[in-house]
């Protein structure tokens, strides 16, 4: 399986609205619930109203799109990581899944997830 690292420094945050949110930007999650309402976004492109941040995160993404019919494949991602100690946030849309890790953890991630047969491409 192909992944594909993220260029940027990524950020997750929390807000009180959409309304600062610029969608014409490159790379932006958002998930809603009767809670709260989530953002995960390039770190340059997080709005300056959040009620809550985290910076620091890089991701990569499993290239091509995953059919539904698919199973345990961020289990697998996952766990490889868990057994690293490397805590992970993952974001799930339609084609694909992407799962971030802190920058610091980006280098020992890489190299677990290769050293078990996983293929990085730009």
């Amino acid at each position: 399986m192909e992944l594909k690292l993220l260029p940027d420094a990524m950020t997750i945050c929390k807000l009180r609205s959409t309304a600062a949110i610029d969608l014409s930007r490159e790379w932006y999650f958002i998930g809603r619930t009767d809670e709260e309402l989530s953002l995960v976004c390039r770190t340059e492109d997080t709005p300056g109203d959040t009620l809550e941040r985290s910076d620091g995160w890089r991701g990569f993404r499993i290239q091509g799109i995953l059919d539904f019919s698919l199973t345990g494949i961020l289990s697998k991602l996952s766990a490889i990581l868990a057994a690293q100690k490397i805590g992970i946030f993952a974001v799930s849309t339609y084609n694909t899944d992407s799962i971030l890790v802190k920058a610091a953890d980006l280098e020992r991630a890489v190299r677990a997830l290769e050293d078990a047969g996983y293929t990085f491409i730009q």
